[in-house]
């Protein structure tokens, strides 16, 4: 999930251009100012490619920790657990690195790939067919999203963003507050809350599983317009991994929310 980043205001650029502008004639400055900053230093510039390409590599080693949490989960059933706390700590790293670091990032995606592949199987071995129906709910929100975000019919805005924070610190306060009372034993039902209480009829957890869905495709909106406006300000290529890492950590939330959505809605 992606915010404003200092990486659009470059220092450096800013440094050379007050330092040099001294020595230039006004026909030297003015071809300047005219030449797109892609073409002065097009090799170190954030692209909407080289951003696709990042984020297809750490969606790449996903798949593949994926694949080994499943795989594992009968002979040890503890690995994707650990993964979890791991892939929770490296999170938290990036998000409070004030340089992206591909390493870290692509370890976060092989550690939460695990870590999907442990749950993804343990609820199907509940619900038969439910990881099935989870990811391509995942590709049909992302999809819908992108192409309204590219159709212009979508934009991230000042007011939107901050209704957008306080939803989200609205829904974790939630979310701690409920897995409080289920480890206390205040309440008993299997998904505490979400489905201990119903309003009209319906399970609690279902209202707020759209809810979140709606909170997670904003947020996609708010990864691309990062990936967007690095490109549009010349940003560094190197938070072309920021990008990526935004984007992962959004799509891997959306997943976990229409998993529960769905298995919710089967109980």
């Amino acid at each position: 999930m992606a915010m404003n980043n200092p990486a659009f205001r470059d220092p450096a650029f800013s440094a050379r251009g007050i330092s040099g502008a001294q020595d230039m004639s006004a026909a030297e400055l003015e071809e300047l100012y005219n030449t797109p900053a892609a073409e002065r230093d097009a090799g170190d510039r954030m692209s909407i490619e080289d951003s696709l390409v990042k984020s297809g590599i750490t969606f790449g080693v996903l798949v593949i920790g994926a694949t080994i949490g499943w795989i594992t989960v009968g002979i040890a059933p503890w690995l994707w657990i650990v993964a979890g706390i791991v892939g929770f700590v490296l999170a938290l790293v990036n998000i409070f690195k004030r340089e992206p670091s591909p390493a870290l990032i692509v370890a976060y995606s092989a550690a939460q790939g695990v870590f999907l592949g442990g749950i993804s199987a343990f609820f199907e071995a509940m619900y038969p067919g439910i990881v099935m129906q989870a990811v391509l709910a995942t590709f049909a929100v992302v999809g819908v999203t992108l192409a309204l975000f590219a159709s212009g019919k979508i934009r991230a805005s000042a007011r939107a963003t901050k209704v957008f924070l306080i939803a989200m610190i609205g829904y974790a306060l939630f979310s701690l507050v409920n897995v409080v009372l289920m480890w206390t034993g205040v309440s008993t039902d299997p998904w505490g809350l979400r489905t201990g209480v119903e309003i009209f009829g319906i399970p609690l957890g279902i209202i707020l599983g759209v809810f979140a869905v709606l909170l997670g495709a904003y947020s996609l909106v708010l990864d691309f317009d990062f990936i967007q406006r690095g490109v549009r300000n010349g940003a560094p290529r190197k938070y072309g991994w920021t990008g990526a890492f935004g984007i992962m950590v959004t799509v891997i939330w959306l997943y976990l929310e229409i998993l529960r959505l769905i298995a919710i809605s089967r109980d």
